[in-house]
């Protein structure tokens, strides 16, 4: 058999795609085996090409998955767009069965929905929405807390499901919530699939043939779940579009609401957005429709106790009469732990991670210490390990001390903790949120947890602290995380009987202006990021890390130069990067703005090297 040569994508690996030879015709995007060095890899195959004037390696085992031209296609963007190598972006991707198992025949699948019972009733209102998501290839679902945004996403699903084509819901990670489940399968039946991290290997095997075999008609999962091996998808949501979570903090970054949209256009397939805080990009971007109100009539009123981050009377007074009444409440609290810092008050010296330029955050449950950068943990220390003293103390308020502060309040109240510290499973998940519902708690305690997907149909109190924290963050989304945060931290009260929101703020006037009118905000922060800021500028960030801190520094150094050369894009700045240190490793970083990113990618390409990870549009700049 005549042998041929194929261009072959590492999986995972940083280095461009190597020539391999092999002595069977291969189809573009089949994965094999290869040998690199002395290890045996997977790879996929990209192209054919033509024999080259130097010894190749052999193709080894022929892996029994293959990457879709849609996948491939993707990959490749990703690749260009966010600077990491093909193979690393075909790592995303989960690919199809070379022999998949036989697709459920459509007509039996739909007459089983069909004995499902249709339990949706849309208001004028969310009809309306319907028909304009309808309408758009691209639309944004601009809808208040609790305005039955899910029903509308389902109802889109029922239309989708009925001309034989599947349904990608994308969530983040953390709203993955039982209840949200529990909506979904209710509606679907058992066609409904999760997809998310918590997952073990047998339970994802599982996942996997259902999508294969087409038995899985809506797959609900994070991120990561857009690169599952969905055949006939005909419909991808984003709800909570505007979280954070969707931006990969890792190469490849790219963000999976973009890429949502990037797919649904390869797809030709509509793509529907949803948020009651919006980014201000898919604002700017995207045709949307306002879907005002809750489905509830109960109201929330706002008071404001001007006060730092501390548990003052105000709020254990609030919290003690909300618990008199018989109702429940939430307090939030924007970290987690006893975060940030643990200081002796006899010599300043305060506990840092060996590791990293960033103090050790207190766990008081386990007695421990914990970098949140890079995991290091160590024993919580009785006595300064500077002076000796005994006068340690933690600078930031945290939920365990919170939590033990309240319980002192009254032995009778229900206090319990909710944050990723204490919920480290899907089981106890569920046993608390059960307990809360059933009134077995009376006070949750927690962080961004509490605001994600949850409904809580009893809380007539929110306390809302730490958030001038948020606002005063050195970011251009300073303004639109905290209010966001805000809005929704509050809609998770007042779901059926009228609830008081406590926010300790300095900031009462700018809150207070949007509280009502959430677009009105946005309109004036694209106003004040015109010309400056995205969306109207596109922006990159260029972080190069080494163990050796003048290493790194020098190859800045040479990237600024070469971009001064450039010219084609603004150098915002460059230097030492906020935290200097993380995981051993010196950092440094440039930050680059343009009106277009074809300039930047241009300009990146040019002045890339090993010790470069690069950002495109930012989420994080410490």
């Amino acid at each position: 058999m005549e042998t041929g040569y194929y261009s072959i994508a590492l999986l995972g690996s940083p280095l461009e795609p190597l020539t391999y030879r092999g002595k069977n015709f291969l189809v573009i995007g089949t994965e094999v085996e290869v040998f690199l060095s002395t290890r045996t890899i997977h790879g996929v195959v990209i192209a054919q090409c033509e024999k080259p004037d130097f010894t190749t390696q052999p193709i080894g085992e022929i892996a029994p998955f293959c990457y879709s031209d849609t996948q491939i296609k993707t990959a490749n963007f990703i690749s260009d767009y966010y600077g990491c190598s093909l193979g690393e972006a075909l790592n995303l991707f989960v690919p199809f069965p070379v022999h998949p198992e036989p697709v459920v025949g459509f007509m039996v699948r739909l007459a089983h929905h069909e004995r499902m019972t249709i339990d949706i009733t849309l208001s004028e209102s969310q009809s309306q929405a319907l028909d304009f998501i309808r309408a758009h290839s691209v639309s944004l679902l601009f809808g208040d807390t609790g305005a039955g945004k899910s029903e509308i996403y389902m109802s889109r699903m029922d239309e989708i499901f009925r001309e034989g084509k599947r349904c990608l819901l994308l969530l983040p990670e953390i709203s993955l919530t039982p209840q949200m489940e529990k909506r979904f399968c209710n509606h679907f039946s058992d066609s409904v699939v999760l997809w998310h991290s918590k997952m073990t290997p047998k339970q994802k095997k599982v996942t996997l043939e259902k999508i294969y075999n087409g038995t899985a008609h809506i797959i609900v999962g994070p991120r990561s779940a857009l690169f599952l091996p969905i055949a006939d998808l005909g419909l991808i949501v984003v709800d909570e579009e505007h979280d954070e979570s969707y931006k990969s903090s890792s190469r490849p970054r790219y963000n999976a609401r973009d890429m949502a949209v990037y797919i649904g256009n390869l797809l030709k397939i509509p793509v529907v957005l949803g948020s009651a805080t919006p980014s201000l990009g898919s604002y700017s971007k995207y045709p949307f429709f306002r879907l005002r109100g809750g489905y509830f009539e109960a109201k929330r009123t706002f008071d404001f106790e001007p006060s730092l981050e501390a548990l003052t009377p105000t709020i254990d007074r609030a919290i003690m009469e909300n618990n008199v009444s018989g109702h429940q409440a939430i307090v939030f609290i924007p970290t987690r732990a006893n975060f940030k810092y643990t200081v002796c008050d006899a010599c300043g010296y305060h506990v840092e991670c060996p590791f990293c330029s960033v103090g050790m955050s207190q766990h008081k449950n386990s007695r421990a210490l914990k970098c949140h950068y890079c995991n290091y943990t160590e024993v919580l220390p009785k006595v300064c390990p500077k002076c000796q003293s005994g006068a340690l103390r933690t600078t930031r308020l945290g939920t365990a001390e919170a939590v033990e502060h309240f319980k002192g309040l009254n032995e009778d109240l229900r206090v319990q903790q909710f944050d990723r510290d204490i919920i480290t499973t899907q089981n106890k998940l569920i046993k608390v949120l059960e307990a809360f519902n059933n009134k077995e708690i009376d006070l949750l305690v927690g962080t961004q947890m509490l605001s994600k997907g949850h409904d809580y149909h009893d809380i007539t109190l929110a306390v809302v602290m730490g958030i001038d924290n948020l606002l005063s963050q050195s970011d251009y989304r300073a303004r639109e995380k905290a209010l966001s945060l805000l809005v929704q931290i509050a809609g998770r009260s007042g779901r059926k009987q009228n609830a008081t929101v406590l926010v300790q703020s300095f900031n009462e006037s700018f809150f207070r202006g949007y509280l009502d009118d959430y677009e009105q905000f946005l309109i004036d922060e694209l106003r004040i990021r015109n010309g400056r800021y995205p969306p109207t500028k596109k922006l990159a960030r260029l972080l190069y890390a080494h163990k050796n801190g003048l290493k790194a520094k020098a190859e800045m150094e040479r990237a600024v130069e070469q971009i001064e050369r450039i010219g084609q894009v603004q150098m915002v700045g460059f230097g030492a990067s906020p935290i200097e240190k993380i995981a051993d490793k010196y950092r440094f970083q440039i930050l680059l703005r343009s009106d277009k990113s074809t300039d930047l990618i241009r300009a990146i390409k040019q002045v890339k090297s090993p010790l470069c990870e690069i950002d495109m549009d930012p989420l994080e700049f410490t």
